[in-house]
């Protein structure tokens, strides 16, 4: 048998939350195992089939409807990284979502950043050279950072200085003149407004000759992209990323982050990363903390009206993070940033209302507990180790509520770190 407080730690990382089922069965297979599943799941995904991906018009060219579009597919979205069985992909879609990050608020279109969570979801797990040639290709992207503007003509910089200092290289592994060559690779995308599908324009391109780091060539789209994830500072970037997102705030540890570089896959690197000594505390992003509450409450955002889902979302709003809509082009904070007084006050807000929607075997659950154990019950439901002393002073005097002990514990400190 496993030891349950590191496999606990292993399924708060990598899922958006973990039931204590989703413990038990952990415990009983081991760590490796419990890994292997979680990259590799055996069964079709049944939750991903309770939640299909909404079918939408591009709608570029009318603005009646975009709002109600891009709340459709948040909604959905949210459902989804709820209801997926498949939780570790699911939650790495949601992290390439914060690395490649683009916003609906510009993009306007919430068929193309349908179109776009489902190419992040496609490449996610894969080679990240294949992701980031279909990136490159990515209408919602494209939009975001002005590429449809970037012609022989009139290059514009804006997606090649992204593509190097936030998607691939990070700062100090290029030069401005390196943009300015870069941009001109990227030269001559356009999206159609009726299908909403980005292509090449050749008389926007500039095919001549361009020095990108060193090199020299007819670089294109491709060829471009190859020429940086050819660079040694790649891997360790993405590496890096996945640590801070994954692991904590603290230095990856040497051999971990040699071990991870020489990966061939984003599923393999971050195998070595969830395994690797030296993780750090980390503060829950809202939409983990939500999605995670609402898995071990058994709520569906599904099967909520209208007026319960824009709740949610007005949660989400008021915590700081809602999907399809990241303060910039180089995503969410991390860390202490999450735990203002406001963040605190919405949290405990947001608490209250799913405690209030908690299903009654839930309750029960905590109620059948002797009143002085429900603390460490509703532990174990929300998957906390251990409540400190102050916590579960303040939590013991609600232990006769199973509704206000679950929204006390929802809020607590200790649910807002794993």
């Amino acid at each position: 048998m496993a030891d349950r407080k590191a496999l606990a730690h292993l399924l708060r990382r990598a899922t958006f939350g973990p039931t204590a089922e989703e413990v038990d069965a952990a415990e009983r297979a081991g760590a490796d195992a419990t890994l292997d599943a979680l990259l590799d799941p055996a069964a079709e995904d049944a939750g991903a089939a309770r939640t299909p991906v909404p079918k939408l018009p591009v709608m570029l060219n009318d603005k009646t409807d975009r709002a109600a579009q891009i709340r459709t597919v948040g909604y959905w979205w949210l459902d989804r990284m709820v209801q997926a069985e498949h939780q570790l992909h699911e939650k790495l879609t949601f992290f390439w979502h914060g690395h490649w990050a683009t916003s609906a608020d510009k993009v306007k279109s919430g068929a193309l950043m349908l179109g776009q969570q489902q190419t992040l979801a496609r490449t996610g797990l894969g080679d990240f050279g294949t992701m980031v040639r279909a990136m490159l290709r990515d209408p919602a992207l494209i939009i975001w950072l002005d590429g449809q503007r970037n012609t022989v003509k009139a290059p514009n910089e804006n997606l090649a200085r992204e593509l190097m200092e936030l998607f691939t290289l990070g700062v100090g592994h290029y030069t401005e003149q390196d943009v300015r060559e870069g941009a001109r690779a990227l030269t001559g995308w356009v999206i159609d407004t009726t299908t909403g599908t980005a292509s090449l324009n050749a008389k926007r391109h500039d095919d001549k000759p361009k020095t990108i780091l060193g090199r020299t060539g007819t670089f294109d789209a491709d060829s471009f992209a190859a020429l940086l994830l050819a660079q040694p500072a790649s891997p360790e970037f993405i590496a890096r990323r996945l640590w801070l997102r994954y692991c904590g705030d603290n230095p990856i540890p040497e051999p971990a982050l040699a071990e991870a570089k020489r990966q061939p896959t984003t599923a393999a690197m971050l195998r070595v990363l969830l395994l690797a000594d030296g993780h750090a505390e980390l503060v829950k992003q809202p939409v983990e903390w939500l999605a995670g509450a609402l898995r071990q409450l058994g709520l569906r955002p599904g099967d909520m009206p209208e007026n319960q889902r824009k709740q949610l979302q007005s949660g989400l709003n008021q915590l700081g993070q809602v999907p399809l809509r990241p303060p910039s082009v180089g995503g969410w904070p991390a860390g202490a940033a999450w735990l203002t007084t406001s963040a605190t006050q919405a949290r405990l807000k947001m608490a209250q209302l799913l405690a209030g929607k908690a299903p009654q075997p839930v309750l029960d659950r905590l109620g059948a507990a002797p009143q002085a154990q429900r603390v460490d019950a509703l532990a174990r439901l929300l998957v906390v180790d251990a409540f400190t002393d102050r916590t579960r002073a303040a939590l013991t005097p609600a232990a006769g509520d199973p509704r206000k002990l679950l929204a006390l514990g929802l809020a607590s400190p200790e649910y807002a770190i794993q």
